[in-house]
């Protein structure tokens, strides 16, 4: 598996480049300037109850243990207004190509650091107004393999790369066998560990989570579990069987897909385990016939399933104990699982579904997009994960797609892309009384717009109060082929103090 051309150790951007994003800067801010006098012109729809006293947009979060992995509940802004906080260009791109681009996955953020992978490094940077400075690069020895959402209270995640090789040494294998456990704000390496019997662990197969202390990895032919704390080995499943760990589901709790025979004959079944112990809890068997099985929600289980076809066509639910509790058609629907990168499967893929977020009693998807004049482009429906009827419904507007990002409590976090006389926003969606709380405007460089708005092709990501978009490819421009690269932006709350 090739990854693209080998990159480059990050330099400070020539006197050309500055010049570039200092006038991409003030294009920003004086259209986002421009357009939100015109909404607040409009009527005044900005304001909303609490902002004088900072109210949240649900209830206070239960405080976590270290290892947790972490579950935020936002506050609103003091003013919904947004600024650029981060912004972030990738150099030296000249050999990155539509067929050989640099691959950047992997995208997080705490409450000190903007952290972002690419190609076979993570680079950290300090959220600051109207700058970005870097706080650390953390080389790799190999090329990103697999990354994960999940990161901890105390803002640790981990990767899995390619293996150290010898000075001259040909790329051949492209084997992903190295776990690493990194320190996101301080960009330190806390271990690293290599997988047993991981001869096939390839970036097309490799599937990586974290739950309460626990790193698990599967790649089709093993797994193993590490423990946060050391990387002590926990667990490892077996490779000697015709069954096999396609991929975890982290977060609250640690669930298997586990796959048994080839496709088009391939039979699922999902298992809850001990972290710890690797000690199946439940097991709920698929029916036969899917194609391929997702794994969006560990707690509560929720499935993605793709029934006679290679598109998820339909949820399925558990209760606590493995056993269904509804199916819902997503007939007119879009899951978004297994979309990255033009649809192969890299850098892991069972757990990422960009179409829906799973909430406690809930599972929030977006519909197809609505191609009619003057209606909402599409829209996002809740659905009751104990008898599958619908919710609530979240309507985007006309040429203004909407997409769920995350839950907040028990409110939706939902990204609205820009119109014609209306910004960029984050908005907050209360399902139960169907209130839309402006969280953030903002407005995206236009000729980025389109790549950085579209959860295929990049991640969106909502914490601290801000929101970041991130690239998850880097292409050269063929026209400006030495220039650098947008990779990532991030807007905070104008009102805020960084």
């Amino acid at each position: 598996m090739s990854f693209g051309p080998p990159p480059s150790i990050y330099t400070q951007s020539s006197v050309a480049a500055d010049r570039r994003r200092r006038k991409r800067r003030t294009v920003l801010l004086g259209a986002a300037a421009a357009v939100l006098a015109v909404v607040l012109g409009a009527g005044g729809w900005l304001l909303w109850p609490g902002e004088e006293t900072g109210g949240t947009s649900g209830p206070e979060a239960v405080r976590q243990a270290p290892d947790d992995i972490r579950e935020t509940t936002e506050e609103l802004p003091v003013s919904p207004e947004g600024e650029l906080v981060l912004e972030h260009d990738e150099e030296d791109v000249g050999k990155a190509t539509d067929t050989s681009p640099r691959y950047a996955p992997g995208t997080w953020a705490t409450d000190k650091v903007f952290a972002k992978g690419v190609a076979r490094r993570i680079e950290g940077y300090r959220i600051k107004e109207h700058a970005t400075e870097k706080a650390w690069t953390l080389e790799l020895d190999g090329h990103l393999c697999a990354t994960s959402r999940h990161v901890t209270a105390d803002g640790r995640t981990a990767v899995v790369v390619q293996p150290p090789r010898a000075e001259g040494a040909a790329e051949d294998k492209g084997v992903c066998d190295q776990v690493v456990f990194v320190d996101l704000n301080t960009g330190k390496k806390l271990w690293q560990k290599k997988m047993p019997s991981a001869d096939f662990a390839y970036a097309t197969n490799t599937n990586l989570t974290l739950t309460k202390g626990v790193v698990a990895v599967a790649w089709g032919r093993g797994s193993v579990a590490y423990g946060m704390e050391d990387g002590r080995h926990l667990w490892n499943g077996t490779t000697a069987s015709q069954c096999e760990d396609k991929g975890f589901a982290g977060g609250r709790a640690l669930v298997a897909l586990v796959k048994c025979g080839e496709v088009p004959d391939a039979t699922y079944r999902v298992q809850k385990l001990d972290p710890r112990t690797g000690k199946a809890q439940w097991t709920y068997r698929v029916s036969d016939g899917v194609q391929d099985v997702y794994l969006p929600s560990s707690d509560p289980p929720v499935l993605a399933v793709a029934a006679g076809d290679s598109v998820v066509t339909d949820l399925i639910s558990l209760d606590g104990r493995g056993r269904h509790l509804t199916t819902v058609s997503l007939s007119g629907y879009e899951a978004k699982c297994g979309t990255r990168y033009f649809s192969s499967p890299l850098f892991g893929v069972v757990e990422n579904c960009d179409g829906m977020v799973v909430g406690g009693a809930q599972a929030f998807v977006m519909s197809k997009e609505n191609i009619a004049n003057g209606q909402p482009s599409d829209w996002i429906v809740a659905f009751d994960l104990k008898t599958g009827e619908t919710r609530g419904k979240f309507e985007g507007r006309w040429l203004q797609m909407v997409y769920p990002l995350r839950m907040s409590g028990d409110e939706l976090l939902v990204y609205r892309r820009s119109g014609a006389l209306s910004p960029a926003s984050i908005v907050s969606w209360n399902p139960r009384t169907d209130k839309e709380t402006p969280f953030l405007l903002f407005v995206l460089p236009e000729d980025e717009e389109g790549v950085l708005s579209d959860p295929e092709q990049s991640d969106i990501l909502v914490e601290n109060g801000k929101v970041f978009f991130a690239r998850r490819t880097v292409v050269r421009d063929d026209e400006y082929p030495k220039d650098p690269v947008l990779l990532a932006v991030g807007y905070g709350s104008a009102g805020l103090k960084h």
